[in-house]
């Protein structure tokens, strides 16, 4: 039996101590914070309930594996899991709209020619058919295994979307941005692919066409919700640990990883505690690694042979999450969608408003409206939460502590929000607002900003660190390692790094 060390408890690193856990394995847990989950976090006041990280689930297979790998009984003996039907409904600036069906292929067609044009299916399901392609090419080296040790391959990326030519030169591999243009011929459905990308935190005019892959899983695999809030997952996956005899140390620190031989042999926590593990497993942001590691082995390991093939590079930047929660008096309608994508009128602007680290006026709104009594302290109440993809907090964003400005924001968010919630003003008991630098306080994740899953293409750009690191037992997990953020991804960032701890290739099996 191993006595193994996990620095934080978002849901990777709690997947990966259950399944070490059941490997026979001690496990001891320290978390920083009072609470478990990490971004997946739940705001309560006054009967009314919101999640102010993700909102839905995808590729739910990821937590099914989990729970059958670590126990008796199931995800759905766990958590009460629904399929979203419709899957989103998207709102566009010239006032058209459609609602997609949950993984309906045919659905979707239907759909877009009904709303959009006869032809707006088919070319919508052609680009899909491509997107497949990438699945298929990355699904196992992007999602299931392992990062390679020479993940160069990864750098091409695998869209089949020909070149085009122009004069006597072929032009680089194409941005999802070139790949709406010249294949979706509507800017609709431009709006509706490159939102995919903002969601997760892309910016569509630089991601790789290979970001086309996103639409293609919630298509595919469908869109899912955790009755009570997706903080009821993280509840279950915590409970599931705790089961699995997982110590939690909540409200601890770590300063540093204490090296013993060469390789990591525990950690010293903030109040100058020393604990021994025979290994480390670390659920933080790469970037916050160095430090750990030569403050806690006195030099031992200088940070630049921590990384293995992948350094944290450009892919530890990106934007930040605003929630905002409405308290809204009087009944959810019947017919009100569970998801409403409310779209700019120029995404390409607000992508480049993000990415200069500006706010954007009329951005792309999400809107969620969950069916769930668990959120709402009467049937004749209604909580709903509105998310915008936003410039992360501190020097390369904006101050989000400044005097105003997350109102004003959030004014912003609400007043795209009225495309769908016409009555909204005087439904409207209160507001609170979740702002980046409330999830870097949460999280401990600087500037707030959220991980991004990995893609293939742009020379590797969108690539992260390997959950294997040069220096002996010490592993990497959550959503800033491979194979990147998003519930699913992280989900399986804790399979890899729990069956390489256990002497695997790494992976689910």
């Amino acid at each position: 039996m191993a006595r193994i060390a996990v620095i934080g408890a978002g849901m990777g690193a709690m997947a990966a101590a259950a399944r070490l856990a059941i490997g026979g394995h001690r496990v001891a847990v320290y978390e920083r914070a009072g609470t478990h989950g990490g971004a997946v976090r739940r705001l309560e006041r006054a009967g009314f309930g919101f999640d102010t990280g993700p909102g839905l689930l995808h590729l739910p297979a990821v937590y099914r594996d989990l729970f059958v790998k670590t126990g008796r009984e199931s995800l759905e003996d766990s958590v009460s899991l629904a399929q979203v039907d419709p899957a989103s409904r998207h709102v566009f600036s010239d006032g058209t709209s459609v609602s997609l069906p949950n993984a309906s292929r045919g659905g979707v067609v239907a759909a877009l020619d009904a709303a959009l044009g006869t032809g707006a299916g088919e070319r919508w399901s052609e680009l899909l058919v491509r997107a497949r392609e990438v699945w298929d090419a990355t699904r196992r080296p992007l999602l299931e295994d392992a990062l390679a040790g020479d993940p160069s391959a990864l750098g091409r990326d695998p869209y089949p979307a020909p070149a085009v030519r122009r004069g006597l030169f072929r032009r680089g591999a194409p941005t999802l941005a070139d790949v709406a243009r010249r294949e979706l011929d509507d800017p609709r459905l431009a709006a509706l692919l490159g939102s995919h990308a903002l969601a997760y935190g892309f910016d569509p005019r630089t991601a790789p066409a290979s970001a086309a892959v996103l639409p293609y899983m919630e298509q595919t695999f469908g869109s899912w919700y955790v009755r009570g809030g997706m903080r009821a997952l993280a509840d279950a996956v915590h409970a599931r640990c705790v089961a699995r005899r997982v110590e939690f140390h909540f409200g601890t620190g770590v300063a540093g990883i204490v090296e013993k031989d060469g390789r990591a042999a525990g950690l010293e926590l903030a109040d100058g505690t020393r604990v021994e593990a025979d290994t480390v497993v670390a659920g933080v942001a790469p970037w916050l690694l160095p430090p750990l590691v030569s403050h806690g082995a006195a030099g031992a390991w200088p940070a630049d042979r921590v990384w293995d093939g992948v350094g944290p590079g450009p892919r530890c930047e990106g934007p930040g999450r605003l929630t905002v929660c409405l308290a809204l008096r009087g009944a959810r309608p019947s017919d009100a969608v569970h998801r409403t994508v409310v779209h700019t009128a120029d995404l390409q602007a607000e992508a480049a408003a993000v990415a200069r680290g500006e706010l954007y006026d009329s951005p792309t709104v999400t809107v969620l409206r969950p069916d769930d009594d668990a959120l709402r302290p009467d049937g004749a109440s209604e909580s709903v939460t509105l998310g915008v993809t936003v410039p992360p907090h501190g020097p390369s964003g904006v101050d989000w502590r400044a005097p105003g400005l997350a109102e004003r924001a959030a004014d912003a968010a609400q007043a795209a929000a009225a495309a769908v919630l016409p009555d909204l003003t005087d439904r409207l008991l209160w507001r609170a607002v979740h702002t980046p630098a409330d999830t870097e306080e949460e999280t401990g994740t600087p500037g707030g900003r959220l991980p991004r899953p990995a893609l293939a293409g742009a020379d590797g750009t969108h690539l992260h660190p390997g959950n294997r690191l040069l220096v002996p037992g010490l592993y990497l997990v959550g959503g800033w390692s491979h194979p990147g953020g998003g519930l699913a991804h992280t989900g399986m960032s804790g399979a890899i790094a729990a069956d390489l701890v256990m002497g695997g290739p790494g992976g689910s099996r």
